[in-house]
């Protein structure tokens, strides 16, 4: 069988979908043809190459501000010389390569991945979504399956989308585990709030910076991310003298990454907008405490043992005194899902849908 997997961007690209469909291609490619068709708006990558058993191919697209991903070429692959019996599983509602899926659907087997939380990164976009959302519920309806990472998203899909909720499943995002077997936490004489994801003002991370201040001296913020909204954490960050204790990173391998997770004294996500919350799985996995923001799908790791809530609007009180508390705390068991466990259910998805 041969399975396409479509996403705005892909593997070097760094991100919440593109490490989903990346981990999902590979695993899916020992039993699948899998192949990859992506955009690349830098026009640096390679046109076509195979990673780890996947077939990429690129096509050029013009994305303002990271986003969008307009691509006539993809749309016109898919139009001329897509096999018919392929399944597409199309991924991230607000990028254009999955609504190309859908309106060059023809008689193949669509599945979707929305990735939705909700809202646009910005006002701008969320006034955009307004009108794609009559663009965008084509998708949804031309599905044969709805994938969601959480609870969260598939309540707001059912409840902005008006769809068939017998075609939606929930599968969540997952880890591989055995990148966190051998992670040892490194001793340091100082302690690390970490915070991971696209720099963007939905995301939070300013309360952390204005946070600070209330913080002993001894504790630094390290912000691993890029994206539009790093200037303005930096202006942040001068403007309340505490610029030598806000580090930035980005673009890490992973194996750093993933020590940074390790050595962290506790991950900190404040996003209003989440479909799932890999960075918070990965920071358990690796025995590092959350605080998360009680908001979104968020709010689903919640336990107060290993991941606490702090409500919006976000006080730098509060927030300073439940960094305090949890810092440090050691991280009990928990049960999250590995990508081996994810795309056997994919797959399983996929050969259901290709026997009707």
């Amino acid at each position: 069988m041969k399975v396409f997997q479509v996403c705005p961007r892909y593997f070097p690209a760094i991100g919440g979908v593109e490490e989903h469909v990346r981990n999902i291609s590979e695993r899916l490619a020992k039993e699948f043809e899998v192949f990859v068709l992506t955009t690349d708006p830098s026009g640096t990558l390679p046109e076509e190459e195979v990673i780890n058993g996947v077939l990429v191919k690129r096509f050029r697209s013009w994305a303002p501000s990271e986003s969008y991903y307009f691509s006539p070429s993809l749309r016109k692959f898919f139009s001329k010389n897509l096999e018919v019996n392929g399944i597409l599983h199309a991924h991230n509602y607000g990028a254009f390569p999955a609504l190309y899926a859908a309106q060059e659907k023809k008689s193949r087997t669509l599945v979707f991945s929305p990735h939705y939380h909700g809202s646009g990164h910005t006002s701008f976009r969320s006034l955009l979504h307004i009108p794609y959302k009559f663009l965008g519920k084509s998708i949804f309806e031309k599905a044969e399956r709805i994938v969601c990472v959480s609870n969260y998203e598939k309540s707001l899909v059912l409840k902005r989308f008006k769809i068939d909720e017998e075609k939606v499943v929930v599968i969540p995002n997952g880890v591989d585990l055995d990148e966190f077997k051998s992670l040892k936490k490194q001793s340091k004489d100082y302690r690390v709030i970490l915070s991971v994801g696209r720099l963007e003002k939905y995301k939070g991370m300013q309360y952390l910076v204005k946070t600070l201040p209330k913080l002993d001296r001894n504790i630094i913020l390290e912000i691993v991310g890029k994206g539009p909204y790093k200037g303005s954490l930096v202006k942040l960050a001068k403007k309340l003298k505490v610029e030598e204790r806000v580090r930035f990173f980005q673009d890490l391998p992973r194996h750093e990454l993933l020590q940074m997770y390790a050595d962290a004294d506790v991950l900190v996500l404040l996003s209003k907008h989440e479909a799932y919350g890999i960075s918070v799985a990965e920071a358990l996995c690796a025995g590092t405490p959350c605080i998360v923001a009680d908001a979104s799908a968020l709010s689903e790791w919640i336990d107060n043992k290993n991941c606490f809530g702090i409500d919006y609007p976000v006080s730098s009180d509060k927030l300073a005194s439940l960094v305090e508390n949890v810092m440090g705390k050691r991280v009990q068991k928990v049960v999250i899902p590995s990508w081996d466990e994810v795309s056997e259910k994919l797959a399983h998805i996929y050969e259901e849908l290709s026997s009707f």
